[in-house]
């Protein structure tokens, strides 16, 4: 888990390219990961998020970007009848 104000090393993207090619020609990730300097792990996940289709560091749900005041309307309606969904809900108890 992160601390706060503990900062991140960041690697070009030619640098973990030549560590995974390595990697993928059979080289352990420890060698790889005490020839270079990068734990272990880091070059496990570069890996899986290649495999996976996650090009670079990003994680979690992707964002929506330029919605219009239309979409933020239908989303407060949705919400406003989910609302009243749970309170109906919770009246019948």
């Amino acid at each position: 888990m992160a601390i706060k104000g503990q900062k991140f090393k960041k690697y070009s993207a030619e640098f973990k390219e030549e560590i995974l090619k390595k990697y993928h020609l059979g080289y352990p990730s420890r060698v790889l990961a005490k020839e270079y300097g990068v734990p272990s792990g880091t070059i496990k996940m570069w890996n899986y998020n290649i495999k996976h289709g996650r090009i670079g560091n990003k994680r979690g749900r992707p964002k929506i970007r330029n919605l219009t005041l239309e979409d933020y309307k239908e989303r407060y309606e949705i919400l406003k009848k989910y609302q009243a969904f749970l309170q109906a809900r919770r009246g019948k108890k």
